[in-house]
């Protein structure tokens, strides 16, 4: 069985699954007929989401209330990857970012950001990794984002911390590949989420054409994983904006960077 394969057994863990794409897997893998382990710090939206997707779906929804930027909350949900009945697919959704440039930011933000958005998917992947080895078959989605291919938000490490799931999820996929298990990068664009308002970051001047779906980058994401691809970027007007981060000289992408979250200007002092 692969995760392409219908099954009404498959299970799969998604973290940040009450909200943005990480509510748009679950709601697609529900309909497609997945059993899921939902991963959210808030224990009410967790509930409330499982009660929707049992209601609409009939599926067997679990959740698990964790910070994953915390040890125990990692903990929690590496004790479900390796109990019975197996999981066969997790989606590392979680993450944040910081509405803060880092000349003035704090170790203690700064730290949360690295533990929830690298170190929690380091550990997680791990953990699955291992029983999906031993069967044979099992797959990862790390999120991760068009950011990490080139410091397009000066003074953000947001991308930067995307740029290590990026190359990670890469590597750790071409070493999965012969024991018949996947791991992909998911790296989208702009997506209509509740985001980048946790985060405080006002993006109403992003032109209208730049934002994604969730569910459309869901899709692309799914179709993607089925073809065995290490990187994921949906959508042409990304898959473009990668080659030029790829291939632009690197003078060019400090004078066209628009996003100015991160900049400290004489104004700031």
């Amino acid at each position: 069985m692969t995760v392409d394969q219908p099954d009404t057994e498959r299970r799969a863990v998604i973290t940040g699954g009450t909200a943005g794409i990480g509510a748009a897997f679950a709601r697609r893998l529900a309909a497609d007929g997945w059993h899921l382990v939902l991963v959210a710090r808030d224990a009410d939206r967790l509930a409330a989401m499982a009660a929707e997707l049992t209601g609409r779906y009939g599926r067997t929804v679990e959740t698990i209330p964790a910070d994953l930027s915390t040890d125990d909350g990692c903990a929690a949900v590496e004790r479900r990857l390796a109990a019975e009945p197996p999981v066969e697919l997790l989606v590392n959704n979680a993450g944040i970012s910081l509405n803060t440039p880092f000349l003035r930011s704090s170790v203690e933000d700064e730290s949360r950001l690295l533990r929830l958005n690298v170190h929690a998917v380091m550990r997680l992947t791990l953990a699955a990794l291992r029983p999906m080895t031993e069967r044979r078959r099992g797959a990862v989605i790390n999120v991760s984002s068009v950011a990490g291919f080139g410091a397009v938000m000066p003074g953000s490490t947001y991308s930067a911390s995307k740029a290590w799931v990026t190359n990670f999820s890469e590597s750790v996929g071409q070493s999965a590949r012969p024991f018949g298990v996947r791991v992909m990068a998911l790296c989208p664009g702009y997506t209509r989420t509740e985001f980048h308002d946790r985060a405080g970051i006002n993006m109403s001047k992003t032109p209208a054409w730049m934002w994604l779906r969730a569910d459309d980058v869901v899709d692309e994401a799914l179709r993607d994983l089925r073809k065995g691809k290490l990187v994921s970027v949906p959508a042409w007007k990304y898959k473009l904006a990668v080659a030029g981060l790829r291939h632009a000289p690197r003078r060019l992408l400090e004078v066209v960077s628009r996003d100015t979250r991160g900049r400290i200007g004489r104004e700031n002092g």
